[in-house]
This record gives structure tokens, sequence and C-alpha cells, in this order.
């Protein structure tokens, strides 16, 4: 009976190696066929208008008699609010974002002697949508240092020019980026002798809010005219 025994046993044993053996080898071709995936990128861009404008504005007055200061700043504030009604811009459009004072003799590290005891500086913030009207504005602005008001560096920096309407670009930029994946996709599959089989994994990248004009110092901000851009990044399987 022993050798009976043995046989069986070696039968057995053998039996359970070519079964780890084709367990092994099927899960190499497997891993071998979810390997034969391309990776392509869609990418899709777009020329978009600002369509709502921001322009901050800073002016200031000084002299020894703070009412002298305050009736200078009150002149500034009169001067710029009729530039800006000049230009088509609403008096609710206009928001008075504060006024401050300082007191340079107040100040406990000041040094040498002072001209001018007071500083008074007052902060507007310009909201339009009529962004070519504000643009215009803003290159007309030397007439407001022509009738005496001061405005300081933040306030001849000029207008920013914001594009709000992404979400109503997103989904047909989607659809381009996309398609444009697909068509890459399917050229390399044709050059290799192969087919797209479907999508294994897709993902997104995060819409860009670019200047049209991409030269040195010329932020997004600062143009009307901007590019959105977004690229997605799609695995497709292969087939043969």
């Amino acid at each position: 009976m022993q050798p009976v025994v043995r046989l069986v046993a070696a039968a057995l044993v053998g039996a359970g190696l070519a079964a780890a053996g084709w367990f092994v080898g099927e899960g190499f071709r497997q891993g071998r066929t979810a390997e034969r995936v391309v990776t392509v990128k869609g990418l899709a861009e777009r020329e978009v208008r600002a369509d709502l404008a921001l322009w901050p504005m800073r002016f200031v007055a000084t002299s020894d008699d703070l009412a002298e200061a305050q009736a200078t700043l009150a002149r500034a504030e009169a001067a710029v609010l009729a530039f800006l009604a000049a230009g088509g811009i609403q008096r609710d459009a206009i928001e008075v974002q504060g006024i401050d004072v300082t007191d340079l003799l107040a100040q406990a590290y000041r040094s040498g002697p002072v001209e001018s005891r007071y500083i008074l500086g007052e902060n507007l913030m310009v909201r339009f949508a009529d962004v070519d009207a504000i643009k215009a504005l803003s290159q007309d602005v030397g007439k407001l240092v022509e009738a005496g008001v001061v405005l300081t560096s933040e306030g001849l920096r000029g207008p920013f020019y914001l594009f709000t309407g992404l979400n109503d670009v997103k989904p047909g930029m989607i659809a381009e980026a996309t398609a444009n994946a697909r068509a890459g996709a399917e050229q390399f599959a044709r050059d290799s002798g192969s087919a797209i089989q479907g999508i294994q994994r897709a993902s997104q990248g995060l819409f860009q809010i670019l200047p049209r004009d991409n030269a040195p110092g010329q932020s997004e901000e600062l143009q009307v005219t901007k590019t959105v851009r977004v690229v997605t990044t799609i695995d497709y399987r292969l087939a043969d």
C-alpha cells in the first residue's frame, strides 16, 4: 500500500504544481493585458473677455491743519466722483471703503522735521461691468492729476479685469479637450497596429485663466482679453 500512497501523493503534488504554474502564468498574462493602455492628454483653450472691472483708487491730502486737510480731501473726492460720472460710472458702482488719518507728530519713532503734520487718505472701489468704459477712463486719469488730486501709487496702478463666466464655458471646453485626447489615442493606436477599446481612467485638470499676451510684467488681471485653458488626462485600453 505504501507505494500506492506515495504514487497518489506524488500525483497530487504534481497537479498542485501544475495548477500553481497555470495561475501564475494567467496572472502574468492578465497583468500584461491590463498594462496595454495609452495615456493621452487633451488640451482646450478659449479666448474670453473680462466681464467685470474692479478699480481701487486712493488719494491723499496733507496739511499742518486737520480741518484744511479734510477740506482738501473732500474736494479731491468730489473731483474723482465727477470724473467717474463723466465716464458713465453710476454712483452705486462706487464704494467709499474708508478714510484714514496719520498724525506724524504722534509717531513715537519719528525723526527729522515735519512739513505737514496730517496725512489723510481715502480709498474708493469702483465695481463696474462695462470694462471698456473703465479702461477708457483709466487711460485718461491724468485729468485727475491736473485737477489737483494726489493719487497714490495704488490709485495709479489702474483697474483689474475679471472673467466671471467660467461655468458657462466649462462644458464645451471639457468636451473639446476629451475629443482631442481621443483623437490622439486613435492616432497612436493606428500607428501601433491596435485599436482603442475604452477608457480605463480619466482625470480633469484645473481650469486656468491666463493672460492672452504672455509678455513680461503683463499679468492676467490687467488684461481685458484672456485665455482659458484646461487639460484632461485619459488612459485608453488597447486591443489588437
